[in-house]
């Protein structure tokens, strides 16, 4: 049986909403890290099957094929082909494992997969904002079957993250406890330099805008989102910008290059849980994924799991029993941003690296999705 080899994986600096990258367009900064990529590993571009790009809300700049766009944008030959993936915030995890997938396939051998997000420029929902002029006020609304299925209820990742707080009573303190301790993580990974591998410099835009440093006592005095909740903006997400990409070989593309494997594919899958929930796929698919290669979650070295929302990775540890002090041990999304299609690539890009400073064999990447889908990704250190 062949393997997938994960080559290199770099990303962005990750803008804030209007910062540092908001002025670049969406094809721009794929092609930042497609040719960083390219450069970083000495492949001959002609040589690469294809790119799979994530990305969504694909309107705008982001429309017309982004993952296509973005490496004719590099300057790289127009015989390689792209494709682009919405699998909403797992877009770009989803990319990596259609490209291992046809290189496990044996039907091709160099892929470049990533994902890339301009959320300043486009706004997240933007698509379902534009499909309003045409008589859409919803994705669901009007659909018989939906409507059967799941009447009108509210299906919102907002929604969906407090009704996951309230399942699993997870109190508002607990929620502001993770997000602090997110920031106050990314913090030390920046000026401990962690990032500095996976990151390529956009002009003299250099480190992740998102950081900084609050307080229990600031965020306890934000509103929350609903009446009632236990949500704040502090304990969800930001609205970020960046791009990120990985080079995905097989055996023999290794060979012919002359290329060394950083990390190979060890486990792919996805799964579904309720979508009015939306967010709490992670638990399930964890759980798939850990029984498909007979793992235990103790033998998961480091867990990258996106944090949408502070109460989808507690619900998540809950479930599943694993140690926090081996999950987002950088901070996650609501420290760093959460850059939607290029997310997947972005955690992945830090988990390698991670992996190889602290000497960890295996690690586990899963992101809560819309739909009420979860990517998971388990890799081994080489």
């Amino acid at each position: 049986m062949t393997e997938a080899y994960i080559v290199d994986a770099v990303r962005t600096p990750i803008g804030k909403k209007n910062g540092g990258l908001s002025g670049v367009h969406p094809a721009d900064l794929g092609a930042h890290v497609i040719k960083a990529v390219v450069e970083r590993t000495g492949i001959d571009p002609a040589g690469v099957d294809d790119v799979v790009f994530g990305c969504v809300d694909a309107i705008g700049g982001q429309a017309g094929n982004i993952a296509r766009t973005a490496w004719l944008a590099a300057g790289y030959p127009e015989e390689v082909p792209g494709v682009t993936v919405d699998r909403q915030c797992g877009s770009s995890q989803q990319a990596v494992h259609f490209g291992a997938q046809a290189i496990l396939s044996g039907t091709a051998d160099l892929i470049v997969a990533g994902g890339v997000q301009n959320m300043s420029q486009i706004p997240i929902a933007s698509a379902m904002v534009v499909g309003q002029q045409y008589g859409f006020d919803t994705p669901f609304g009007g659909s018989t079957g939906w409507a059967e299925r799941y009447g009108d209820q509210e299906v919102s990742q907002f929604h969906g993250a407090e009704l996951i707080a309230d399942k699993w009573d997870i109190s508002r303190e607990a929620l502001e406890r993770w997000a602090l301790q997110s920031h106050e993580r990314a913090r030390t990974a920046i000026a401990e330099g962690r990032f500095d591998r996976e990151i390529v410099p956009v002009g003299d835009f250099t480190t992740d805008e998102g950081p900084r440093e609050t307080s229990l006592e600031k965020m306890a005095a934000l509103k929350t989102l609903t009446d009632g909740g236990r949500l704040t903006a502090a304990v969800a997400s930001q609205i970020s910008d960046g791009a990120s990409a990985v080079l995905l070989a097989s055996p023999e593309a290794v060979e012919r290059y002359g290329l060394t494997p950083r990390a190979r594919i060890h486990h792919l899958s996805a799964r579904g849980a309720d979508p009015i929930f939306m967010l709490s796929a992670p638990i399930p698919a964890t759980r798939y994924a850990l029984e498909k290669t007979g793992l235990s979650i103790d033998d998961i070295d480091l867990v990258e799991i996106n944090e949408a929302f502070a109460p989808v990775v507690l619900a998540w540890l809950a479930e599943i029993g694993a140690d926090p002090a081996k999950v987002n041990v950088n901070g996650g999304a609501i420290a760093l941003g959460h850059p939607l299609g290029a997310t997947g690539t972005k955690l992945m890009a830090t988990l390698l690296n991670e992996l190889e400073r602290t000497g960890g064999r295996y690690g586990l990447q899963t992101i809560c999705e819309g739909g009420g889908t979860a990517n998971v990704t388990i890799i081994e250190r080489l």
